[in-house]
């Protein structure tokens, strides 16, 4: 039988909450999310569980990293089914503030993230984000204050910011990264995956099989520039509006020359219909 998780929603909630927690000397692991919950992010959950003995897990969804022409009002939202999926798996702690708690009368104050924010991948499309996601993430750090949080790797240049935003402002918390989880057909778990029709949704695991091709073309000594516009094109053909698809140093995010400048990672990022989807893969 599961246990209800605690839920709160104000600072000094979260502060006696978080107190009580570390009387008893618990280690802590953070999930940050914007709720609308799948299998990859109870994946983030199972992984927090092995860090760390107590596990908080943030619903929030952030106004702060959605442009006006982007989906704020009608992102998903499931709060009782996502309520039910945390407590099946024994999450000890939901912080789910509403944007005045987080953004409150005269907030001024914003965190403008470099190196692998502007790397020109999903910055280059929405210059807006990775501010966001830097000023949520680092208000969460500082609320929560986890040993741990863990990340979703669908997310990579996002994973990248938050890791050496940790880092660099000395928040005292190991960001983790965790492996995509896909479906069957090898499209990546998304919120955003509801978005998709019927058709779309059978169209969209090209995807990841363009980014297979490449990456075996790459691992093969193909040449790095025909190896990806290989993969591009398989992707325009298919329908999608193509963003970027580029292969770029794992670790930096810097473009490469050749497989031989360092670990690799593929990117993508590419319109079908109305839904906006990403992914990635390591060479």
């Amino acid at each position: 039988m599961s246990r209800n998780p605690m839920i709160v929603r104000t600072v000094p909630a979260l502060r006696r909450a978080l107190d009580g927690i570390r009387a008893k000397k618990a280690t802590t692991a953070l999930v940050p999310t914007m709720g609308a919950l799948h299998d990859g992010h109870v994946s983030l959950v199972r992984l927090a569980k092995r860090r760390a003995r107590k596990v908080i897990v943030s619903i929030f969804v952030n106004p702060t990293q959605f442009a006006p022409s982007e989906d704020f009002g009608s992102y998903p939202r499931t709060w009782k089914a996502d309520v039910a999926k945390l407590a099946a798996e024994e999450v000890d702690l939901i912080w789910n503030p509403d944007v005045k708690t987080m953004y409150p009368d005269g907030f001024a104050t914003r965190i403008v993230p470099e190196g692998p924010a502007t790397a020109g991948l999903e910055d280059r499309f929405r210059p807006h984000f990775f501010g966001g996601v830097a000023t949520v993430v680092g208000k969460l750090f500082t609320q929560v204050r986890p040993d741990f949080a863990i990340f979703g790797e669908k997310d990579f240049q996002q994973l990248r910011v938050v890791t050496r935003m940790a880092r660099d402002l000395d928040l005292g918390v190991k960001v983790i990264g965790s492996r995509t989880v896909r479906e069957r057909d090898g499209l990546a778990m998304s919120s955003r995956n509801v978005y998709l029709s019927p058709e779309e949704r059978l169209t969209a695991p090209v995807l990841y099989r363009a980014m297979k091709e490449s990456a075996a073309r790459l691992r093969a000594g193909d040449d790095l520039a025909a190896a990806m516009a290989g993969g591009a094109a398989l992707i325009t053909t298919a329908g999608f509006i193509l963003d970027y698809f580029e292969a770029r140093h794992a670790e930096t995010l810097a473009p490469i020359a050749s497989v031989k400048d360092g670990p690799v990672r593929i990117l993508v990022a590419a319109r079908l219909g109305k839904t906006r989807l990403i992914d990635n893969i390591a060479v």
